[in-house]
């Protein structure tokens, strides 16, 4: 007669077990700390060996795909005659003053519509009329309107970025529970005291996320209006340089740009780690 427990317990050992997933391939959930560098660091370093290789072992021609090496040159180039750095400023202060004027009006116009529905039916359709109208659209007006001086391409930063960004905190807000609105307005707090103190506290995390993702729209759009019409301008070096076929400068003028996104991407996350770290410790 078989020992009933001990038997068991053989077959217990004998029967396959479930295979865990892998530290890399867990859903929703975080990973070990240097593993999340070494990944952050090879996402950088595996294109730009890739681009190395290719350009030094493939018949590539430099005029299509420079060389690092002819990039860092041409970087080099441009820094020290000062060109870059005064194309980079004169970019920056379009996107800054166009995104700042569209932040300042978009947030508070999202929260009206995102609290209020009378609000919300007298704006989102006219907001979603124009979100379907791309914004480079409109140069020709911004410049039989405003001229061809700095004007039109804020203009056209704050076209770009206002009715997205009104659009997203609007929906931001929507989405706040009502239960904890129920529970202000019982707990004795008024119309003004929840909008104030509970919807945007709330919905913080959101708002600079909005913010965050649209201002790559924001460089997008100087970009394309330094194209058109502008004396200097990191559009403006890339146009130029396209046009004498000098690869290593647009290279340059790509690169210079997506560092800055990812300065002030990182600085947007920063904001919220140290204003909303009630969000950050939820995520």
């Amino acid at each position: 007669m078989k020992d009933g427990p001990t038997f068991r317990s053989i077959q217990s050992r004998m029967k396959p077990k479930p295979m865990q997933p892998t530290v890399f391939w867990r859903l929703a959930e975080d990973i070990p700390k240097p593993l999340y560098s070494g990944l952050t660091v090879a996402s950088v370093a595996i294109p730009l060996v890739v681009w190395w290789a290719a350009t030094t072992w493939g018949a590539i021609d430099p005029r299509f795909l420079p060389s690092p090496a002819q990039v860092i040159e041409a970087f080099g180039r441009l820094w020290g005659t000062r060109e870059l750095l005064k194309d980079t400023v004169a970019s920056l202060w379009r996107v800054g003053v166009g995104f700042l004027l569209a932040a300042l009006c978009s947030i508070p116009v999202g929260v009206l519509m995102g609290s209020f529905s009378s609000i919300r039916a007298l704006l989102e359709p006219l907001f979603g009329l124009m979100r379907y109208m791309p914004a480079p659209a409109f140069i020709p007006l911004l410049i039989l309107y405003l001229g061809i001086g700095e004007e039109p391409k804020i203009m056209l930063i704050f076209i770009g970025v206002f009715f997205f960004n009104s659009l997203m905190v609007m929906d931001t807000v929507k989405f706040v529970p009502k239960d904890l609105i129920e529970a202000t307005y019982i707990l004795g707090g008024n119309r003004r005291t929840t909008l104030t103190q509970v919807i945007l506290p709330h919905v913080l995390p959101g708002i600079l996320d909005a913010c965050r993702i649209n201002l790559a729209a924001a460089w997008q759009l100087v970009i394309v209006s330094e194209l058109i019409a502008a004396t200097e301008g990191l559009g403006r070096r890339i146009s130029v340089a396209g046009r004498f076929l000098k690869t290593d400068e647009i290279f340059v003028g790509l690169i210079v740009i997506g560092v800055i996104g990812l300065v002030f991407d990182l600085l947007f996350q920063y904001l919220m780690r140290v204003t909303c770290k009630w969000a950050s410790q939820k995520r």
